[in-house]
């Protein structure tokens, strides 16, 4: 999530909004945000509803939620969608960039 915030401004300039979607409570994830200084749009999945609409994958022995990045387009059309195996697993900004002009 703090890798997107680096390029923050070439995501704008694509007119693309980044919204991060976690499975904290509503308080702690206030908490995080506020604590970050985070700039675009979190939302909270307590309930986990999100995770399973999407088919995020959950893995307790690495510690949770692996990550998951998708590319929405402005009439709300799922276009691009990548799970990650670990924390590792996540795409650098510039390949969603790029992602982003081909669609």
């Amino acid at each position: 999530m703090m890798q997107l915030r680096q390029d923050d401004d070439q995501f704008q300039d694509k007119e693309t909004k980044i919204v991060v979607i976690g499975p904290e409570k509503a308080n702690k994830f206030q908490d995080y945000w506020k604590e970050h200084d985070l700039e675009f749009i979190g939302i909270p999945d307590e309930k986990k509803s999100v995770l399973e609409l999407y088919g995020q994958k959950v893995n307790f022995f690495k510690l949770g939620r692996m990550p998951a990045q998708m590319l929405v387009d402005k009439e709300g059309a799922l276009r691009h969608i990548h799970y990650g195996h670990s924390m590792k697993d996540i795409p650098e900004n510039q390949e969603i960039l790029k992602l982003i002009d081909r669609l």
